[in-house]
């Protein structure tokens, strides 16, 4: 079975990027077709806080909130692992400081490495960051 890190930039991309960026939608089918998503826990704060704030700035409707969110839980929750231990603060801290990323990033980062897993985003000082950190960026599967 194919498991990789899922950042959220590549689900919310699914709601709030018009066109959706390839990337995503591959990555959205890998889910569909099986793959398993690691997150940590923080993945799905930060997914609800984004999408609330663009409820909020008038982007999306509240329904278009609660559609994705239930869009989110029928794909992504039922073929998603929360990842088991999360990140020391201290930890995540020293990744941010290395690779010069927010400290929710490092997260994402230090649980490829700890998983020993390719890391699925689409942002780019995060790509940068896991080439830096010999992370494999997930690629499509056929």
């Amino acid at each position: 079975m194919t498991r990789f890190v899922l950042d959220p930039s590549v689900a919310l991309a699914w709601f709030l990027d018009q066109p959706v960026p390839a990337y995503a939608t591959q990555v959205r089918h890998a889910l569909v077709v099986g793959a398993r998503a690691v997150v940590p826990s923080l993945w799905h704060l930060e997914v609800a806080n984004t999408l609330v704030v663009a409820e909020r700035r008038r982007i999306l409707s509240s329904a278009e909130v609660t559609d994705s969110l239930a869009d989110i839980e029928e794909i992504i929750v039922q073929a998603t692992q929360t990842s088991g231990d999360l990140v020391p603060v201290r930890q995540a801290l020293t990744t941010a400081r290395t690779f010069q990323l927010t400290a929710y990033d490092a997260v994402y980062l230090d649980t490829a490495r700890r998983e020993g897993l390719p890391l699925a985003t689409l942002d780019r000082s995060l790509r940068a960051a896991a080439a830096r950190a010999s992370v494999e960026i997930f690629r499509r599967v056929s």
